[in-house]
């Protein structure tokens, strides 16, 4: 063998023994990265469930609780226009109500902060510049002036979607919340994932194994924790990104870049603003859910599940960050954000926001310090006003100070 030959056998072989020590990526381009030994025991999620005959009384119960005459409600005071519009579901134990999503408040306080909300003076509702997030104000508005007819349809069609994820909101609740799941839950719901995919990840190999293994039916399935989660992951490429084109478009924004992101086709934001029945005050986030569940394929049980819209309000940041790291990770989904959109927890706004609506797809952890979290952020305030700073799509900030931003809203929910 020749001396040229033997010195690039001799080549090749030092490249292939230093490829365990070469960096694996970790730019910002969608992909999901790991690094260290991480030992993954795959969550549990569910596909969309049936209907069965107790959800459909239940549904029609609700639904036949709301007015049937007239259009009057509008006018109403608010507490007589809040009784007519906010009312909740109870489905296996899991409360939804109307236009706020599943909550474990109970109707009375649900009601009793949409009363607050309402009776709050004028100028402090409409204090804060509107980006596009659905006040409680004019959501309920909007319900009253509907004909009894359409109310009925779309009440009936929103809790149907509820009823059908309930197994989504169980396994949460248990997964991250700690809640025991309910005796013959599994059995009451073939739309579980039945098996739970195991993944062990070696950068030192690059190796990745893969085992099926029967989910714990006892309910006591596996908590898993932060630490278990790799050093950072993220969904959706930064090339795929815009800024809202209207001062109320952060929703249509939002469901362009999720979408894009899924399909790789870009649809333009007036599409979406007529799929979201977005109108001049905003959009609403159970109609931001609907969509994602319409027009993407992250509701399949091999991504997240059908989409729920969550309230959070009493969720420690810790449950909040590893519901991050689930979704981007496990799921390898984005997040509906709804935050509020304040300068003490946004530092790059010029001034205060309303409520409003963001991608969530990563995080980053840090050693000693607060994580990061990843999203896309549609509100450009120098495109409506050209003497403010200019605010980048693609943005990593103290994951603290958006879990605030989520609370501090007044829904204290999410899309996931």
């Amino acid at each position: 063998m020749s001396r040229v030959r033997w010195i690039g056998l001799g080549a090749l072989a030092l490249v292939l023994a230093m490829l365990p020590f070469l960096p694996r990526g970790g730019g910002d381009d969608g992909t999901i990265r790991s690094t260290g030994h991480v030992a993954r025991s795959g969550p549990l999620t569910a596909g969309y469930g049936r209907v069965t005959a107790a959800y459909r009384r239940t549904i029609d119960r609700v639904v036949a609780a709301g007015p049937t005459v007239g259009r009057g409600a509008a006018t109403s005071s608010a507490g007589a226009l809040v009784a007519e519009v906010v009312r909740c579901a109870t489905f296996e134990g899991q409360r939804y109500c109307l236009g706020t999503g599943w909550t474990d408040r109970t109707q009375t306080q649900v009601r009793a902060q949409a009363v607050r909300l309402l009776e709050r003076p004028v100028a402090r509702r409409t204090a804060a510049t509107t980006t596009g997030d659905l006040s409680t104000y004019d959501a309920l508005r909007q319900a009253a002036r509907m004909s009894p007819v359409r109310r009925a349809r779309a009440e009936r069609a929103e809790l149907t979607q509820a009823a059908r994820s309930v197994a989504k909101v169980w396994l949460i609740r248990h997964q991250i919340q700690g809640v025991p799941l309910p005796r013959g839950f599994f059995a009451r719901h073939p739309e579980v994932r039945r098996t739970a995919p195991t993944t062990r990840t070696d950068v030192t190999t690059g190796t990745t194994a893969r085992a099926s293994s029967p989910p714990d039916t006892s309910g006591r399935h596996r908590v898993k924790h932060w630490r278990d989660y790799p050093d950072q992951g993220k969904v959706l490429s930064r090339r795929r990104v815009s800024q809202q084109h209207r001062t109320y478009w952060c929703g249509p924004t939002s469901m362009q870049m999720i979408t894009w992101g899924w399909s790789h086709t870009e649809r333009s934001q007036a599409h979406w603003a007529r799929r979201l029945g977005t109108t001049t005050s905003g959009t609403a986030i159970t109609s931001m859910v609907h969509i994602v569940n319409q027009a993407t394929g992250y509701d399949r049980e091999s991504y997240a599940g059908p989409y729920i819209t969550l309230d959070i309000g009493d969720w420690s940041f810790k449950k909040w960050k590893l519901l991050m790291a689930r979704h981007f990770v496990d799921y390898r989904a984005p997040v509906v954000l709804h935050p509020v959109l304040l300068q003490r927890y946004f530092p790059y706004l010029d001034h205060d926001g309303s409520g409003h609506f963001q991608v969530g797809r990563g995080y980053k952890k840090r050693d000693g310090n607060t994580p990061l979290l990843g999203y896309f952020e549609p509100w450009n305030q120098q495109r409506f006003h050209p003497d403010e700073p200019f605010i980048p799509r693609v943005q990593w900030r103290n994951a603290y100070q958006s879990y605030r931003a989520n609370e501090a809203h007044f829904q204290h929910n999410l899309g996931v």
